[in-house]
């Protein structure tokens, strides 16, 4: 990867729920950077403290993994998820929407739930993100991956599209939250649920 011209070399590091916790600082340093603007910044869904409540709930899932990725040092990147637990609500609410091979799938326990993707702002757009996506998701079990992100958030929206997630229906996952696209795909390739 580059960075206004010079190359960056970035690691990358899977690693289960014990071994994560002792980034936590650092996790909740990048989620403050990604998080920082609008529409996020003032929005108590969106706080640190929030987060770090969601967090140390993810870590105890079923399944869960993350890739970190680091740049000299600095945690730039991280990417985790879960498998999916079917009766989680914002997955429930899609469930009339939801193409019947991927219901069945998560009734079964083969989808994966992506639930954080944070690349820090100055190292956006450089494949991080996709590197982190994809070494996550090679190693998984499940059949499906699926995620939820915020309709106007353009750049991760697009990107998603085209690693081939397609649009199952559309929620807010809190009162207090925007509106978000679930998204869903094949966990080994573009295929997309039918």
């Amino acid at each position: 990867m580059s960075q206004k011209g010079k190359a960056v070399l970035v690691e990358l590091a899977r690693l289960d729920a014990e071994q994560a916790q002792q980034y936590v600082p650092e996790l909740l340093d990048l989620y403050a950077d990604a998080y920082d603007g609008p529409p996020w910044a003032g929005n108590p869904f969106y706080s640190v403290e929030r987060y770090a409540e969601r967090l140390q709930d993810t870590f105890e899932m079923k399944g869960f993994e993350i890739v970190n990725a680091v740049a000299d040092g600095d945690l730039i990147g991280t990417c985790y998820g879960v498998t999916l637990p079917p009766t989680v609500s914002w997955w429930t609410d899609l469930d009339a929407s939801l193409p019947a091979e991927l219901a069945k799938a998560a009734t079964e326990g083969r989808v994966f739930w992506l639930r954080q993707m944070l690349v820090r702002k100055a190292h956006r757009r450089l494949g991080a993100g996709r590197a982190m996506h994809d070494l996550l998701c090679s190693g998984r079990d499940e059949d499906f991956v699926t995620l939820t992100v915020i309709i106007s958030n353009e750049p991760a929206r697009s990107a998603y599209l085209s690693w081939g997630y397609e649009v199952i229906g559309r929620m807010r996952l809190a009162p207090e939250s925007p509106m978000y696209d679930a998204m869903a795909r094949s966990i080994r390739s573009a295929h997309r649920p039918s």
